[in-house]
């Protein structure tokens, strides 16, 4: 099992990466402020308009060190990659499911299914945890629509009808989102789901994580030979990772939105550590951004059973673990692909 190292996040706009021999450096103002290790590192991860050097792009693409920029309020835009690694014929027999209708469907409903059923989790738990707080009516019929659209997911015949299926259940989903969250909800009101930009500090929250999932998703799968830009439930695009966001689908709901629910409800932030741009965007102010990446690293250590491995791992692994399982599938070890579920 791969080891669970750092992921170096650099948030300060003024700064500038390179590297002396085999160590990354953080330097501003043309002063180091940070040393660390290549061989400790699995990724960097670069917001805003931090700039890197040459010879660390290439020390990083030769170890193997996902190297990733993304805008100030988490939007993807480039990825530093060496040459490509694994196993060709893993990646040859990934090419030909895809672009097999029915094998690309039963591997697809396995991810809108971890997902369905992990969002109905997420209600259920909340609803065993805290009782009679929020609309419990309405969050029982979302309990009991999910469950209903879970039954779709076998039913559906082809991909278009499971992606209307894995829609309808977000939508399900996000409907009774604000039920919830239970504190500070002048500031932290969800009223739906926006992206591009976020309009509110749950979207915020919400949108900046998922791309932080994406990145290690994308690293997964490249970890265990797997191309990720080649998926089977979301379409391809040039420089879409469609592969990573077919992983993400089944752990958004446990790994991002309980952890986004839980810093809420547990006052860990600030609510004014949030601001709304001109473009009507929100995004979070510096130091909010450093508490909750904090606050990530921290959670990605904790350990937890894999439900089907049944060993304890740490819950940052979760992403290569379900990677490992669909490679191990793929390649005809396991007889079809077990999605993460919640217990």
């Amino acid at each position: 099992m791969r080891k669970l190292l750092n992921v170096l996040y650099v948030t300060s706009p003024e700064a500038y990466l390179g590297k002396e021999g085999e160590t990354v450096l953080v330097l501003m103002d043309e002063e180091v402020k940070l040393r660390i290790p290549i061989h400790n590192l699995e990724g960097i991860v670069c917001f805003g308009y931090t700039g890197a050097s040459p010879a660390l792009m290439h020390l990083c693409a030769e170890r193997g060190v996902a190297l990733s920029f993304l805008s100030e309020n988490g939007k993807f835009l480039a990825r530093i990659s060496g040459r490509v690694s694994g196993n060709v014929l893993l990646r040859r027999k990934q090419y030909r499911q895809t672009d097999n209708p029915g094998e690309a469907l039963k591997l697809a409903q396995g991810f809108v299914l971890g997902k369905i059923f992990n969002c109905k989790c997420v209600l259920q738990r909340f609803l065993r945890d805290h009782g009679g707080k929020g609309d419990v009516p309405g969050m029982q019929d979302g309990i009991k629509m999910l469950t209903n659209r879970l039954q779709k997911v076998s039913d559906s015949s082809c991909l278009e009808k499971l992606r209307g299926v894995e829609g309808e259940g977000a939508r399900i989903y996000y409907g009774v989102f604000n039920n919830l969250i239970l504190e500070s909800k002048e500031i932290f009101y969800f009223s739906g789901r926006s992206r591009r930009p976020p309009s509110d500090p749950v979207n915020a929250l919400l949108s900046f994580l998922y791309t932080l999932l994406a990145h290690d998703c994308t690293a997964a799968s490249e970890t265990v030979g797997l191309d990720p830009q080649v998926g089977f439930l979301h379409r391809e695009r040039p420089g879409r990772p469609s592969l990573a966001l077919d992983l993400m689908e089944e752990l958004r709901p446990y790994l991002v939105d309980r952890f986004v629910l839980a810093m809420i409800n547990n006052r860990q932030l600030d609510p004014t550590g949030f601001v709304k741009k001109e473009s009507g965007g929100v995004i979070m102010t510096d130091e909010t951004r450093k508490n909750v990446i904090t606050a990530w690293q921290k959670r990605k250590q904790e350990k937890v059973t894999h439900p089907f491995l049944g060993e304890k791992i740490a819950i940052g692994l979760i992403p290569y673990a379900q990677a490992l399982l669909l490679a191990r599938h793929l390649r005809g070890d396991l007889e079809a692909y077990p999605p993460f579920l919640m217990k």
